[in-house]
């Protein structure tokens, strides 16, 4: 539906007249005009599907993201398994030098995008191929499967959840936009260098707390987007569906599962993600003995928008924010 979607838009495009994106600055690509008057001819602009991709290149640019045209696309609070691009979006696609996405099933239509875009020569970066076969999704026990299993493996898309990951990621970003803008590649070299050391900073601090928690399983009563965290820090997990399932109802057999196993290991804490109605978490609390436990969350980041990030958020505060409910789910 989203790969139809996208190549309907694409189509309404092309036969429409289509004006100019606007342009906020721009970055020198060493080029000159036919007077060699030394004016920029080539702009900078780069596209990033979801936060988290935003920030890290921002981060790379530094000083120089003033003159860049760097474009969010999921702007709306809605995460990426529900998005589905504008015409302005596949517009903003077309016409960009660096275009970042996931790369995973809520992304299929990345490549009717990519087929009709107007600059042959963008370079375009895929979080999950940048991964390779660690991206794969996993199920544990009693996770409730999807309606439909699929024959070929899915791909976990929350890559951006690891620090070690962000850490990979970010060089990687980092090498395409020198690519793309040799001219302050040394720049771009640094900027990324300083952040790289401030998601290494995290991740330790990761790994004291979560070494010093008395309790080593997480329980998620949602979807859990969680897996590449879980991974880093040799935590144990149960959840109600996996990080990309589309379910909201829990059965009788989830429900009764978790809540067992909250009773077996005297778990305090059930976790939830940001943006649920947490119905499904306060089931599973009144299906325990106890009746007891708190329910907290986590971001996931996916619903995080540019208001947000006016506002102060950013990739390194909403993991400090995320660690501060860790700590509490594993005393």
């Amino acid at each position: 539906m989203k790969r139809l979607t996208a190549a309907l838009i694409i189509i309404l495009m092309l036969c429409g007249s289509l004006c100019c994106c606007s342009k906020t600055g721009e970055i020198s690509t060493g080029e000159k005009d036919a007077s060699g008057s030394g004016s920029d001819v080539g702009k900078l602009k780069i596209v990033a599907a979801i936060f988290p991709e935003y920030d890290w290149v921002m981060n790379i640019l530094g000083e120089k993201a003033a003159e860049a045209e760097v474009t969010m696309l999921m702007d709306s609070g809605v995460d990426l398994h529900s998005y589905q691009p504008t015409a302005g979006d596949i517009l903003k696609i077309s016409s960009c030098d660096i275009f970042i996405y996931t790369g995973g099933e809520s992304d299929v239509w990345v490549e009717d995008a990519l087929q009709e875009a107007a600059n042959k020569e963008m370079l375009v970066v895929n979080l999950l191929e940048m991964l390779g076969d660690s991206a794969k999704e996993e199920a544990v026990e009693g996770m409730q499967h999807r309606e439909k299993e699929e024959e070929e493996p899915e791909y976990d898309e929350h890559v951006w959840l690891s620090l070690k990951n962000a850490a990979v990621l970010v060089n990687g970003i980092t090498e395409t936009v020198c690519d793309a803008d040799e001219a302050n590649a040394e720049i771009y070299k640094a900027n990324a260098e300083a952040y790289i050391e401030k998601l290494n900073e995290m991740d330790a601090k990761y790994e004291e707390a979560i070494s010093a928690g008395s309790v080593k399983t997480l329980l998620f009563g949602d979807r859990f987007p969680f897996r590449y965290m879980t991974d880093d820090y040799n935590l144990e997990y149960y959840a109600a569906f996996a990080g990309c399932s589309a379910e909201t109802e829990a059965s009788f057999e989830t429900i009764t599962f978790l809540a067992q196993k909250i009773d077996e290991l005297g778990l305090h804490t059930v976790l939830t993600i940001e943006g649920t109605d947490h119905r499904i978490a306060g089931t599973i609390v009144q299906s325990t003995q106890t009746k007891d436990q708190q329910i907290l969350s986590l971001d996931s980041m996916q619903g995080t928008t540019l208001k947000d990030i006016s506002a102060g958020s950013t990739y390194l505060s909403i993991m400090e924010s995320n660690l501060e409910v860790l700590k509490e789910a594993l005393q």
